[in-house]
């Protein structure tokens, strides 16, 4: 696909959105929006009526969306969702202020189209999860999704282990926080083992369960974690 077929899907997209938004939209007013001729958006009403846009046209004034249509929202797994998020977190460490500006508002869109539950999940995780960059070192983990599934639903947890002197020990936690360091990925959570919150580096966790039982929500923030314990 070229630049410009991208430029056209993107700017069909866009049309079709501003039909569900607005309940009469005349040609001129979307080619000063999209910066065409009035000619070359004739030619997009046309492909998505040809791909089964039920499309009003009312002669002199516009064009409108047959009542009742709508597209239907895109879906997402939680998992889904949860890697958007924690992809947010590194384009947030971007230094292109239009890039970070443009990613944000495109998750905002695909937040509008979540469940509620999905919407308070992914939220909670955005105020969990933590970024810091990392140009030398590389990240060993395989369990970032289901720990994000742990934190978000309140899930027990029980892990293996390995600790600086190759401990092995199994843990019993409630997953809080996602953080990464220049280093490596961290877990805080609160041991039941040890009675208090602990670090945990995901690359020395050998095994990990998702435990049945739910635990209470510990209602404080990252920050204020911080503020508290360290």
């Amino acid at each position: 696909m070229n630049d410009n077929d991208t430029n056209r899907l993107s700017r069909l997209t866009a049309i079709l959105t501003q039909l569900q938004t607005k309940r009469l939209i005349t040609a001129s007013t979307l080619a000063d929006k999209f910066n065409v001729s009035v000619r070359t958006i004739y030619r997009d009403i046309r492909a998505l009526e040809q791909s089964g846009v039920p499309i009003i046209t009312e002669e002199g004034k516009g064009y409108t969306l047959i009542e009742g249509y709508h597209i239907p929202p895109v879906m997402f797994s939680q998992s889904q969702a949860n890697a958007l998020i924690l992809a947010q977190q590194l384009v947030l460490k971007n230094k292109d202020i239009s890039f970070i500006k443009d990613y944000s508002e495109a998750i905002d869109k695909i937040k509008a189209v979540l469940r509620q539950s999905q919407k308070d999940q992914v939220n909670l995780l955005a105020d969990r999860t933590q970024f810091e960059q990392n140009l030398s070192r590389e990240r060993n983990s395989n369990t970032i999704s289901q720990f994000q599934y742990a934190l978000t639903n309140f899930f027990l947890t029980k892990i293996n282990y390995i600790n600086q002197q190759n401990e092995i020990s199994c843990r019993t936690i409630e997953p809080f926080a996602i953080i990464s360091t220049t280093e490596n990925w961290l877990l805080i959570a609160w041991c039941r083992t040890r009675s208090e919150f602990r670090f945990f580096r995901l690359d020395r966790i050998t095994k990990m369960e998702i435990l049945p039982d739910k635990f209470e929500q510990h209602k404080m923030t990252l920050q204020e974690h911080f503020d508290k314990y360290h």
